[in-house]
Order: structure tokens, then C-alpha cells, then sequence
């Protein structure tokens, strides 16, 4: 279950069901802008906070605490305590994964083209390949994201969300389809057993989110964080 908080009288939303520090924070405020905030708030190194540089693939890279940069990423894997990670989002889907056997966590960015690419199994099977993770170790929350009535698309992207899962029944509608049930039906047949999906749309609550669509291709973006 979702539950509302405040950092300074600023909404943030955190699932009940993850062990480790987490957010999704609203369009209160901005990662980017307010990271010396967030990082006192956390006990962290504004240096010690990791973003990648989004570009809509399906690559996933493993944290390096020498690398300062992560161009063409669209998920890390953090493996480091003292180190926080944040991802930024404004209708696609943000997922967090965490092995809570191993102490490793990953945020990935899944908008269509991420979740056609089932890009949150590509950070499973690198947590698996990596870390010996275990999918039944691995607890999931899906964060704000646009909703499946206001996800309208074209023929040839449905049916290719279509391929990504064994059992489509419920998850598309015409040329509608549900991303954040596509991603935890992708989990859930890879065996991940405990997966939190937001209730909120970026869209009809778009007085808590960022909506690219609705807000004419806004550049402002709300964000995923973890912390080890």
C-alpha cells in the first residue's frame, strides 16, 4: 500500500511493503533542484547521488562508485551502503526492485519502450547473473505512472506489449494499454512474488505528478529514490 508523507511540508509517496529508504516524491519539488535537500534529509553525500542519463533503452548498469556518469542507462543496480540513486519520470513506469536477501536494489525507467523491452527481467536476470539474487528474495513497487484508460497507443505498440507476457487478459483494451499491469505481470511470471503497485495516474492526479502527455510535453519530471 501507497502512503503519503511529508519532507517539510513537500508530498512524497512511499510504498509499505519495501524495506529500505525509498520515494517517489510529487511535483512539490524536484530531485534535480532540491538535491542537497534530499540528501540532508537522508543522511547522504549530494556526490553519492547516483542519476543516469535516460534515454528510453533497455540498458541496465551496475553501480560503480568510480564512475561518476551513466549515459544511455535506463536502470542501475545499487549495491553500495552510503549511496542513494534517483531516476526521473513524468508518465512512464517507474520500478523498484529489491533483493533483501543480498541488500541490492535497482530503479528502472519503463515507459513503453522499456516495458516492450521488459527491461525491469533485464535488471533481474544482471541481479541474478551478479549478486546470485534470488526472484523469490525480490520485492517490487511500481511507482506513479500514466493509467491504463489515458494510455492510448498505436496497433503496432500493443502488439508488442502483447509479447512480453503469457497471459495478456485485462491489460490491453483496443489501443489502450496497462503499463504498470504489464510490468508486474512481467515480474510475476518471472517469479517475483511481492509486488506494490501505485493507485495514482499521472494524468487524473496530476495535482500530485508530472504528466508529460497531459501538460503538453512538459520537461518538468518527478522522480524514483532509493537509498542502501
Amino acid at each position: 500500500m501507497f502512503i503519503e508523507k511529508t519532507i517539510k511540508g513537500k508530498r512524497i509517496y512511499c510504498s509499505d511493503i519495501l524495506e529500505i529508504e525509498h520515494f517517489f516524491n510529487s511535483r512539490d519539488f524536484m530531485v534535480k533542484e532540491n538535491l542537497s535537500f534530499v540528501a540532508d534529509y537522508f543522511n547522504l553525500k549530494a556526490e553519492n547521488i547516483i542519476k543516469p542519463t535516460q534515454t528510453h533503452s533497455k540498458n541496465v548498469e551496475i553501480f560503480d562508485e568510480n564512475k561518476k556518469e551513466y549515459p544511455d542507462c535506463d536502470g542501475i543496480i545499487l549495491n553500495k551502503k552510503g549511496y542513494g540513486l534517483y531516476l526521473n519520470f513524468a508518465d512512464c513506469t517507474p520500478v523498484i526492485l529489491y533483493d533483501n536477501k543480498n541488500h541490492i536494489a535497482s530503479i528502472v525507467h519503463a515507459g513503453w519502450r522499456g516495458t516492450a523491452e521488459k527491461i525491469a527481467i533485464v535488471a533481474i536476470e544482471k541481479m541474478k547473473n551478479n549478486f546470485n539474487t534470488n526472484t523469490e528474495d525480490i520485492t517490487a513497487v511500481i511507482g506513479p505512472a500514466i493509467s491504463f484508460k489515458n494510455f492510448e497507443t498505436s496497433d503496432e505498440i500493443v502488439n508488442k506489449l502483447k509479447t512480453t507476457i503469457k497471459n495478456p487478459a485485462g491489460l490491453f483494451n483496443k489501443n489502450h494499454a496497462d503499463l504498470k499491469g504489464i510490468n508486474a505481470k512481467q515480474l510475476n511470471e518471472a517469479g517475483v512474488k511481492r509486488i506494490d503497485i501505485c493507485p495514482y495516474c499521472t494524468v487524473d492526479d496530476n495535482d500530485k505528478f508530472f504528466s508529460y502527455r497531459k501538460e503538453n510535453k512538459t520537461k518538468n519530471r518527478h522522480s524514483a529514490f532509493i537509498k542502501l
